[in-house]
């Protein structure tokens, strides 16, 4: 096993030339359920260069068809990633202070349930800046968005063998 570092960069620049537009390699849920999560994963994927094929409780995307619940739905890519001991990218829920360019966000109501995963595009004097998918935006303040939690996703590396 090998430990390799997560490139921000590259998940950077992914967030940024598909915040308004849609990767014609991936389908855009936007209309069955949302496409913040899908959108999401992208990003992580920039970085990451690898995904985790395990049957059900990876995190992959070969077709809208043939993909884990993790590449699309907020709680399943939280449930993958934070707690991901094999292949692929792996990560920590950290306070929002600790977050970095490429890491994500996840917006939740009062009652505990989840329901948005935008994507830390900058961050600037105490302020997160993010890009999301659904209601398209780059470099929006996560300030400026209405929600009851909120939890950091710290992606701390990818893991290969």
């Amino acid at each position: 096993m090998r430990i390799l570092q997560y490139d921000r960069a590259k998940a950077y620049e992914y967030a940024k030339k598909w915040a308004f537009g849609r990767n014609p390699a991936f389908y855009n849920f936007e209309k069955i359920g949302g496409d913040c999560t899908n959108y999401a994963s992208q990003c992580i994927y920039a970085g990451a260069g690898i995904m985790n094929y395990t049957p059900v409780t990876g995190w992959f995307y070969k077709s809208a068809n043939d993909r884990t619940s993790s590449w699309t739905g907020v709680m399943y890519l939280y449930d993958f990633i934070v707690g991901n001991n094999g292949t692929g990218p792996f990560a920590e829920e950290v306070p929002l202070d600790k977050l970095e360019v490429g890491d994500i966000v996840q917006l939740g109501r009062s009652n505990g349930e989840f329901y948005h995963s935008p994507v830390v595009t900058g961050i600037s004097r105490g302020n997160i800046f993010v890009a999301a998918h659904s209601y398209d935006v780059f470099n929006k303040p996560l300030a400026s968005y209405d929600f009851d939690r909120v939890r950091g996703i710290h992606i701390l590396g990818v893991r290969t063998y």
